[in-house]
Formats: C-alpha cells, structure tokens, sequence
C-alpha cells in the first residue's frame, strides 16, 4: 500500500524476522517481545510527534522529534525507593511515566537503530482521547516540576503537611478556654471528637466524606474562635464570653486600643483580628478535608488505629487514668458547645427574671422627706476609684506604695479636722466594664452583664442612691464624667441634674492613653464649676476618676492648685511618661504602674478635700472593679476598698455597727459585702424609712 492510502495490510516481518503487532490505543506501534529493535514504543507519541499528526509530514515528525523528555508530569516515586512503593498515591495526581529508555529492552548484542523508522499513524477518531504528555509549547508548573526533581522532598513535604493538618485539628480539639491552663500536658490527652470523626469520615464514599469533614472542620474553627474569646475575656474581664451580650464590648475593645495606643494600631488590630478568625476556620476545614482523605487512602491501617483510639478513650474514662494531675479522655469541644449553649440558655432565662427584680424596691415608695434626714445640709460627693481593688491593699508587689499613701493621707485628713473609715466591697465586675460596678453600688440590684444594665437603665424607675438624693429636692445633684465622650442618656436614670462629660470640662491638655484628662484637673474643674459657687442648695455630685485606668502609661503627676489652669502644664509630663505599648506585655511593669496610679488618684482626691472640704463636706470614695488578671494575678478576688470621710463626727457615728476599720485603709479582716447592698445599707444608716414596692 501506498503511506497515506488509509487502508494497511498485514505487516511483514523485520530483517531480523520479528513481527510488529498491531498499533495500540495511542496510535503506537510495538514490537514482538525479544525485538531488538528501538522503534516506535509505547510512548510513540513522543518520539513521532502528537498524536493525530500526519505521519507523512515532515514538519510533523520534527515537532515530535523536539519534545523534551523533561516535560514529562512528575511522579511522586523515586526508582528504587521502598518506602516509595509502599505509600499510597495522592488521589489525582500524575500517573507515574516511564521514559522511552525504561521501556526499551536491553540488546544482547549491538544492533544498528533504523535508519529512519516510519511513524505509524495515529487514528483521527481516537486522537481526543490519547493521554499524551502536554503540548511542548505548554510546559508543567514550576511546583510540578519542583515535584519531578525532587521526588524524595516532595514527598516529605506532604507528610509534613500531613503532620501539620493533624496537629492543628488535634490541638484545636484540646485547646483550653482559661489561660492557667495553656500547659503543654493539656495537650496529651485524647480527644473524643477526633475518635469519633475519624469513624465517621471512614464510614462515608468520597463526595460525602469531603462535605461532611468540611463542615466539622469549620465547626472546630468557631468552636476554636469562642475559646480564643473566652481566654481574652478571661485576661480582662474575670469571665468568658457571652454570645448574646458580648458582641458590642468589641466595639469598646476597638475604642480602647485606639485610645490607647492610637487609630492605626486599633485599625490593624481589627484586620489582624478578622485575618486571624478567616484563617484559623479556613485552616482547620481544609486540615480535616486532608486528613479524612488520608484516612480513605490508608483504609485498613486507619481502620485499626480509630478502633484502638476509641477502644483506648473508653478505657481511660473507665478506669480515671491521669497524666501530670490531666485526664487522658478529653471532650473539650463538646465541653466548649455545652457551657456556650448553657449560658445563652441562662441569659434568655435571665432577662424576664431581672425585670421582675427590679420592680421591686425597699425603698421604691418612700416619700422624699424620709429619705437621707439625717444628711440634709451635707455636701455629699461620691467618687469612684477606676480599677481600686483589694490588690492595690494587699499585693506584695503594689501595696507597699499604696499604703503608704494611704495612711499619710489618713494622717493629713485627721490633722485637718477629717475622720475615716473603711471596709470591703464585692464589685459585681472585673478588670472592666466599670458601669456595671457604679450601677451596682447606686442601685441595690446585682448588675454584672450588659442585659441587665440596659434593662434598669432604659425601661427601669429602680430608686438609685443619687436620684434618692435628687428626690427629696433638698439637693442639687450633678456628675462630673471626664470617661464619657458621647451622649449617656443614663443620666436621667441616676437622678443627675446636669452632666460634665470630657468636653465640658474646659480642659486644653494631652490624653494620658484611656484617660482624657488627670484626676487632679477634673476635681478643680469641680471646684471651679459646682462646688466652689455659692448655692441656695447643698451638692450631691457623683465623681468618676480615670487616671488609674488601663494601661496605666503615661501616668500624670501633681502639679500645684494654682498651676492646673486649662491643663495645659500637663504636655510636658505626659511626653515624659512611658509608652504604654511598652507596658502592655510586661505583668511587672504594669503592676508598678498601676500600683502608682491608685496613689495618684487617691492623694488627689484627698488633697482636693483638704484643700476645699468644708464643716459640711462627706466624702465617699469607692473602687468600681479590681484590675485585669495580669495586674490583679489569676484567683483574685472581686474586693474594692471603700471609705466614708466627714468632718462632722454624727456622721461616722451612724455607720460605727458596719464596724469599718478606722483611717482609709480597710483591714483584711474587715467586713465585706456584696456592692449591691451598699445602697440600702447607707440610706438605713441616715435614716430613711423603708417603703417597698412589689415586682
């Protein structure tokens, strides 16, 4: 036949009498077994051009004569290497290949190749479904031919990730949700859910397996997002975190860091923030969509390993076994969803409970002219103390400075005409969220969470300490804000006829981080705008001192009286502190800091009422929450001091059965009660006459 007639006889043999078979499914044409010949193989294609070429074109033939072997797809096996050949293959990835030179049987003898071997034409039909190498003017990715050069580390590399994949799973599973206990033995125990999934992604074909370990793979994401949440809540607030409640302290979260440390930091920390949530859900569903696929592929041995994990976890559970003081069985992420669903459960429950709560009240229906008799004439201020805790009482590391303060300033008071005394209260919050602290003390009711706050506040007529004031009509009542930077429609709930925020204190000075002003300016601004004008009323004033907030850097100082002027002075000593990035990482340092700024605030506060105290002027001071648990250390208690300062001697005299300790500072030993008591214990002490309302 003539070459391109399209019909082929029967093939006549070589001159060494061996038969060519066939062409293949490729278009390629073999020779008999024992054929010394090197002419077309199995990988024809390579050698004579693409398949469906023409075999009579020449330029065809040099196409095919110009493919570099290298273009082959890589193989993840190394020839010769056993633990090659005994791992299992990643599903879709290149069919090993063997080169034209694997494929050619070695000639006993040297036989001189063809001296130009026809190609055996391919067949058109067939042409789309040969499984050739790529086209030469497509060459494979540079990670494809990184694998084909480097089998062994490519292969190393997806055991590593492998490994990687695990590790993150696994320790996402185990990860506690209190900082104390981020121990390494914590994460040598065995987790249920691992044990469990394993079964489960074993037992499912493929599509559904990917699906379903996609899935588990982002609820250990969340699941991994609320624990990271409750150690943050933990190192700040004494608690974990609230789905329902807790959403909107992020936004104060933001505004803190962008007070203290400045707009761009608060901006990159909300985008590392998100980053960081995308990457850990994103990472632990694609962790477990390899792992389980790892599973399928190694079936028998993954099989036997989850039987004796599970076989293992029960009897761990059965028997108690322990490492380092640690179970060995672990549930923590059912754990995790059960104390979630528990304390949103509670919190629904909570809101219809409180409302009837504080609808009733002791001291609801008195009429104003029983209410605080024995206070009428009385100048009464209120202050709160930001973050004045038992710790700055009684920490080896922060009292020694505090104390010192307080008993020199105890001796100044006495030696101008003052008396003191002191004890303990429990504050319903921690380390922050001060408003439910000052709500706590004025209004009798247990306020420790952003429900309850909003409930009294907006739809409540619970009596507060200073709107009992401002009832009886024998008192002006004002509120000296220097923390509040926007509208606090609260006021109205307080009793407070006129509100001072940070704006309206005529201050020209710096920022000292958190704090918009020092403690020191505020009470001047007092002095020059309420307290110091001549009334027809007594003042009740509700005071709010922020030097001693977090992050405690810089931290002002005192300055003469008669140099505080619009603030100003203050410049220089604030470009003179510390940075408080410097102090925010540093537990010691912000101890000493904080320590520090107490004294501050407490030798303003005392120096104001030496310096403008009157015959008729009480003074109640209180701290609103303990610091964070980096200052106030891990198991601190809830405890703020709080102290009564009067001149008149009557006035002491009505709380001597709350058996204070004498002076500003509280014994150890001295009584302790719960913050929401205060309010009636100090209006039965200046005798109101209780008259309750029902829920």
């Amino acid at each position: 036949m003539e070459p391109g007639s399209g019909a082929r006889g029967p093939a006549e043999p070589d001159a060494e009498g061996n038969r060519p078979t066939e062409p293949d499914a490729e278009g390629n044409r073999l020779t008999e077994p024992g054929s010394d010949e090197h002419g077309p193989t199995e990988l024809g294609p390579i050698a004579h051009g693409p398949a469906g070429t023409d075999p009579d074109d020449p330029d065809a033939a040099r196409e095919g004569a110009d493919t570099d072997p290298n273009d082959f797809p890589p193989t993840d096996t190394e020839p010769g290497d056993p633990d090659a050949a005994r791992e299992g293959t990643d599903p879709g990835a290149d069919a090993p290949r063997r080169t034209p030179e694997d494929l050619a049987p070695a000639p006993t003898e040297p036989t001189p190749a063809p001296a130009d071997p026809a190609p055996a034409p391919a067949d058109p039909a067939r042409a789309p479904e040969a499984a050739g190498p790529p086209p030469a003017d497509a060459p494979p990715g540079r990670f494809a031919r990184w694998r084909r050069d480097r089998p062994r580390a490519a292969r190393n590399l997806r055991r590593t990730v492998h490994v990687l994949a695990a590790v993150l799973v696994v320790g996402a599973l185990l990860l506690p949700n209190v900082g104390g206990a981020l121990r390494p033995n914590r994460f040598t125990r065995i987790p249920a859910e691992a044990v469990v999934g394993a079964a489960l992604l074993l037992a499912l074909p493929r599509r559904p397996r990917t699906v379903v370990a996609a899935l588990c793979g982002t609820g250990i994401g969340l699941l991994t997002v609320l624990n990271l949440l409750d150690l943050g809540f933990e190192e700040y607030l004494g608690r974990g975190f609230n789905l329902v409640l807790d959403w909107e302290l992020l936004d104060d979260a933001h505004s803190y860091v962008a007070d203290t440390l400045g707009g761009a930091a608060a901006a990159a920390a909300s985008v590392g923030a998100v980053v960081l949530v995308l990457l850990v859900v994103t990472g632990t569903a694609l962790a477990t969509v390899r792992l389980g696929a790892l599973l399928d592929r190694h079936r028998p041995r993954a099989t036997r390993g989850t039987l004796i994990a599970g076989t293992a976890w029960i009897a761990c559970t059965a028997l108690g076994v322990q490492i380092a003081g640690v179970p060995v069985a672990s549930d923590r992420a059912v754990d995790t969803v059960r104390r979630q669903a528990d304390r949103v459960a509670d919190t629904l429950r909570d809101e219809a409970a409180f409302a009837r709560e504080a609808r009733s009240d002791t001291f609801g229906a008195t009429p104003p002219d029983q209410l605080l008799p024995d206070l009428r004439g009385k100048d009464v201020v209120l202050a709160f103390i930001e973050s004045y805790g038992r710790s700055a009482v009684e920490d080896p590391a922060i009292a020694p400075g505090v104390t010192r303060t307080l008993e020199a300033r105890t001796e100044a008071l006495a030696k101008a005409g003052y008396r003191a005394r002191s004890g303990w209260l429990t504050s319903s919050t921690y380390g922050g969220s001060s408003w439910l602290g000052h709500s706590t003390a004025l209004s009798g009711l247990w306020i420790d969470n952003q429900q309850r706050y909003r409930t009294v506040t907006t739809a409540g007529d619970h009596l507060t300490l200073t709107e009992a004031f401002r009832r009886t009509g024998a008192w002006d009542t004002v509120g000296v804000m220097p923390g509040v930077q926007k509208a606090w429609p609260e006021a109205e709930w307080y009793g407070l006829e006129k509100v001072y925020n940070a704006f309206q204190l005529g201050y020209r000075g710096p920022k000292f981080s958190w704090s918009t002003m020092p403690d020191q300016y505020a009470l001047e601004a007092f002095e020059r705008l309420e307290h110091g004008r001549e009334r027809d009323r007594p003042l009740m004033a509700e005071i709010i001192l922020t030097s001693s907030h977090q992050p405690w850097a810089p931290l002002p100082e005192l300055v003469d009286w008669e140099d505080l002027g619009d603030g100003s002075v203050f410049h220089a000593i604030q470009q003179a502190g510390e940075d408080p990035g410097d102090l925010v990482t540093d537990s010691a340092r912000s101890r000493r800091a904080y320590g520090r700024s107490v004294s501050y605030s407490v030798e303003s506060l005392t120096r104001w009422l030496e310096r403008y105290g009157t015959d008729d002027t009480v003074l109640v001071f209180l701290g609103d929450h303990q610091p964070i648990a980096r200052v106030s250390g891990s198991g601190a208690s809830r405890d703020v001091p709080v102290s009564v300062v009067a001149k008149d001697p009557e006035v002491l005299e009505k709380i001597s059965g709350w058996n204070w300790t004498e002076g500003l500072t509280p014994a150890e030993d001295a009584p302790v009660w719960r913050m929401d008591a205060f309010r009636d214990r100090f209006l039965t002490a200046y005798s109101s006459t209780p008259h309750p309302t029902a829920g």
